[in-house]
């Protein structure tokens, strides 16, 4: 048991199985020494996110204001500050990632943006509030936001525009003293990914030519939170950080 995070409140948001990448973030920051706060969507995550260990669990569906406004109300009352979010989420219509990107629709199209996007807007606004001793919002990304990946379709979109949010989200914040960051995961096999077509393929070319010969787990993405999460990258926001297994050194 470290303390890297000791005494530090975190909030987690998108647990949903011991395969979910926010799965590996937790069991790293409780090693650590932080209180975790997580929240649930329904009652099949709730299971998932009850096993942790976790010092409180909420739900919170991440599409609506007035939960959103619950959630950060109770854990005002119940901690007062907190000092990091990890931001987890991320969903598109199963239509829209086995179909071509070009035949998205606009319904399918707002859905991917606002879940896995603007919802990150939306968490930032509440979590500065209550972030009053300065901390650090980490959310997950892809490499699906540069370059063109077969079955990512409008997630890889959804993706950038989550990439620039966390740029324009670091400026506004950084005057409270709060570091905005994303993680580069690369490819993991959680319960999501299952719904990127060929998924298995992206795997198996990865694990044959990254430099490290493997492909990247959820306890590397993990450790790289812890990171974001301490006091250690005091200098670091508005950064994309690739824990992916050396895509950019392949050029794939």
């Amino acid at each position: 048991m470290g303390n890297l995070l000791a005494g530090k409140n975190i909030l987690v948001m998108g647990v949903r199985n011991k395969w979910s990448i926010a799965w590996g973030i937790v069991n790293a920051a409780i090693n650590e020494g932080a209180n975790i706060i997580i929240t649930y969507q329904g009652e099949r995550e709730k299971k998932g996110a009850s096993e942790l260990g976790a010092d409180s669990i909420f739900q919170c569906d991440i599409s609506s204001d007035q939960d959103i406004d619950n959630l950060f109300a109770a854990i005002k009352e119940k901690y007062g500050t907190i000092h990091g979010v990890v931001h987890s989420i991320a969903h598109a219509n199963t239509e829209d990632l086995q179909n071509d990107f070009i035949y998205t629709s606009r319904e399918g199209f707002a859905h991917a943006m606002d879940v896995s996007a603007y919802s990150l807007v939306a968490v930032s606004r509440r979590a500065k509030e209550i972030m009053t001793e300065g901390g650090s919002i980490i959310t997950l990304t892809y490499m699906g936001s540069e370059k063109v990946f077969p079955g990512y379709n409008v997630m890889g979109v959804a993706k950038a525009a989550l990439e620039a949010s966390v740029r324009y989200l670091a400026s506004d914040l950084g005057p409270s003293g709060i570091k905005v960051n994303a993680i580069s995961a690369g490819p993991i096999k959680t319960l999501s990914a299952k719904g990127v077509k060929n998924f298995g393929s992206i795997l198996d070319t990865v694990e044959e030519k990254a430099p490290l010969r493997r492909n990247v787990t959820t306890e590397d993405v993990g450790k790289t939170a812890l990171y974001l999460l301490s006091d250690l990258s005091s200098g670091v926001t508005g950064e994309i950080i690739h824990v992916d297994s050396g895509y950019h050194i392949m050029g794939i």
